[in-house]
Formats: structure tokens, sequence, C-alpha cells
């Protein structure tokens, strides 16, 4: 059947410009899905850029890092890179030259990927075609542009080995704590992180703030996290962008577009056993704002006049269009960012291959002001089911000040 590789080698090389052996067609397969898996082209593309060319601005407490250009260009990418220098990338956060990686680049999680799929992986990047995308990388400012620094933080923070199973649970369970632990670094989006920037492992994937979005609480908790999911409903997220009740919006859109969507159905069935069974957060619930309260009311009259059309008058929204927003866990986070963030500036679904239209929310905050806005989205954190806390129209002010248009701005003076 050798010839049936060739055959399929050459249509990968028609399609990414392979240039490696026939030979190595199916650890390059494989290590294609591992780097889907990984979702490598999230933070390695820029926006209009080639593929993995690097060049993405990566906003960290620190300062802006550029992403490095991982196609196989000699000048520009890792096309002089060795596997055991790729590896050392991947497991020990050192560069080709020894110099040390900053965890923008997630290797206190890809230091347990094993070796094997990292040589996968770079047998992959190989096929590629090379991009010369000479990337900037010296723009942190001092003294954080020091890389000496990091082997300080590595001896607090970086636990370096390779992953080990656990034997009181299932293989489905390790794969699962494979994907989402390691390979797939979920909690460098879903953890909380320290004042040095490390995550917060006391409090692991129990929600972080990024890029002016909520990652949200996916721990197995009833009131914030995924407690009220069934595991085919946590597959159907994955890889369809969204249930009968959800959508995967914002950052997580690029997450099912370029990865979850693209991987096997066992590998994100695993991913749901793991997250249903490794426990919950225990998120305290907190007491309802009374409908009584002024921000309630006002937040009711704009709800009824300007959301209910889509998400209904009770908050059960539309099946596979408008999300629901009753009993929901998105809308109860403790932190409101990613609802405060929809209403200014709406947002756009997640497309796949099942649901390729995805569907979009228009921007309300041309229109609403901050006080209208907090009552709305604190109405919304309150009603049907829901508790959280009321939202203050000091976060929504600063909040449109980072991710408003002219316009928006100009209509919140």
């Amino acid at each position: 059947m050798r010839w049936r590789s060739a055959i399929l080698f050459a249509a990968l090389a028609a399609i990414g410009g392979a240039k490696a052996d026939p030979d190595n067609y199916v650890i390059a397969r494989r290590g294609r899905a591992l780097a889907i898996a990984g979702d490598c082209v999230a933070c390695h593309t820029a926006p209009g850029g080639a593929p993995l060319a690097g060049g993405l601005a990566l906003a960290t407490p620190f300062g802006v890092i550029m992403t490095p250009n991982i196609t196989p260009d000699d000048a520009s990418g890792i096309g002089r890179w060795t596997k055991v220098e790729f590896a050392r990338a991947m497991h020990e956060g050192r560069g080709r030259n020894g110099a040390y990686l900053y965890p923008a680049f997630p290797y206190p999680y890809f230091t347990k990927v094993t070796r094997e799929d990292t040589d996968a992986i770079f047998d992959y990047l190989k096929t590629l075609a090379p991009v010369t995308n000479a990337v900037n990388r010296r723009t942190l400012p001092f003294p954080f542009s020091v890389r000496a620094l990091m082997i300080g933080w590595n001896s607090l923070f970086f636990k370096p080995g390779p992953f080990v199973p656990d034997p009181q649970h299932s293989p489905e369970f390790n794969r699962g704590a494979y994907l989402v632990e390691w390979l797939g670094h979920c909690g460098a989006c879903h953890t909380p992180l320290n004042a040095f920037g490390a995550n917060k492992a006391d409090q692991f994937l129990q929600g972080n703030r990024i890029d002016e979005w909520t990652a949200p609480d996916i721990t197995n908790d009833q009131q914030s996290g995924l407690g009220k999911w069934s595991v085919d409903e946590v597959v159907q997220y994955l890889k369809n962008g969204q249930t009968r009740t959800t959508t995967a919006s914002g950052p997580m859109r690029d997450v099912v577009e370029h990865s979850t969507s693209k991987m096997p159905e066992a590998d994100l069935r695993a991913i749901a056993v793991y997250l249903k069974e490794r426990g919950a957060a225990g998120v305290p619930v907190p007491a309802a704002v009374p409908a009584s309260d002024p921000r309630m009311q006002v937040g009711e009259a704009i709800f009824v006049d300007t959301c209910s059309a889509c998400h209904t008058r009770n908050g059960a929204g539309i099946e596979h269009l408008f999300p629901r927003l009753a009993d929901n866990a998105i809308v109860r986070q403790s932190d409101p960012t990613t609802l405060v963030r929809i209403v200014l500036t709406g947002v756009r679904g997640a497309g796949t291959d099942v649901f390729p239209t995805s569907p979009a929310m228009p921007s309300f905050g041309y229109r609403l002001d901050d006080d209208q806005v907090a009552a709305v989205v604190t109405y919304i954190r309150n009603s049907w089911g829901n508790t959280a806390s009321p939202v203050d129209a000091e976060l929504v002010k600063t909040l449109r000040s980072h991710v408003a248009g002219p316009v928006e701005r100009s209509a919140a003076q």
C-alpha cells in the first residue's frame, strides 16, 4: 500500500508545500493532528498573515510579545532547527541558541507532551511551505527583556517532567487529562494568574480574564462551570461550535474553528469525560439582586425593548441561533467581562462544517450608556434562575475605553 501513502503525501505537498520524504507521511499526518489539538495556528498566525508564520502580538501584564515564525524557513523560521532543539523548546523552555523562552509560549504545559508527539509535530511543521517573515522578538521593556530572569521564574513555577497517567482513572480520562492539561494547554487561558504571570495551581481551570474576555470556569461546578452540561453537550460544543442553547464566541470561537472542530470525536469525548470527572471549583452561590432593585427595573425595561426579540422574554433563546440566557453558567461567571463586552461590541459565533453559518449579535454600545449596560447585564445575571453579583458602571466604562470603536466612544462621552 506504499503507493497510496505516496499519493496522499503528494496531495499534502500540493496543499501545504510539503518537501519531506513520502515515507514520513504517516508521522507528518499524525503531527498535523497533534498541532491541531495544540492549536498552534492560533498564536503563531498574525491577522492577515500566513498560517504559522508568526507575528501575532500577545498582550501580557509585562508588555507585548510577538510570536515567532514556525514554518521551515531557514532565515526566519525553524528551517535549521533539529528535533532535539525543538523538543528542548517544548520540554525545557529553551530556544535554539539556549536562550530562555517566556511562558507566553506555554512550555510549562508542553513539558509533559511526549517526545514521540513533539517529534511528530516537528516532522509535520517541516512539511509546510517555508514563509519568510522576520519577527521582532525584542519587544518587552526593561527589565523584562532580560531573559535570564526566567531562571528565577522557572525555579519557582516550572516543573518539568513526563506525563504520568492516573491509575485510579480510565484510559479515556487520562487521554482527556493529557489533552486538556498539557497538549491543549487549556489552563493557559482558563486559570487565573498570580502577580508573576504564573498559573494559580489551586484554581486550575476556574476561569480567568484574558484579552478583555472572561475565559470561563470549566470545572464541573454547578454555579459557574460545566456542572449542568452532559458529556454529549461538551462534545457537541467542541465539535460544532454550539449546542442547542449556547454558541462559542470570542477567543473560544478561534479555538473551535481552528482546533477542536477538526479533532477526532474520541479525543473530544475524552476531554469531556475528564472535565466532568475531575471535580468542581465549589464556587459559592451569591444572593440574587432582588427584582425590586432599581437596577433590575431599569435593566428589565432595556431587555424587553432591546434583547427579548432574539433571546425571548423568558430568556430561553432560540435553539442553534440565539443563546439561552436562563440558567446559564456563562452569564453567572463571577467576572461579567464577557457579557458586558458582548453588549458593547457585539459578537460573532463560531462557524463549523456542521453549522457553517455563524450567528451574530450586533453592538449596542453606540446607544446604551454605561449605567444602562450595567443595568441590563445585572438584570440578565439575576433572572430566570441566574444569580450573580451586580455590575458596576465603572467596569463598563473601563471596558468600553479598551474595546469600543470611535463611534461607541463618542456616544459614551
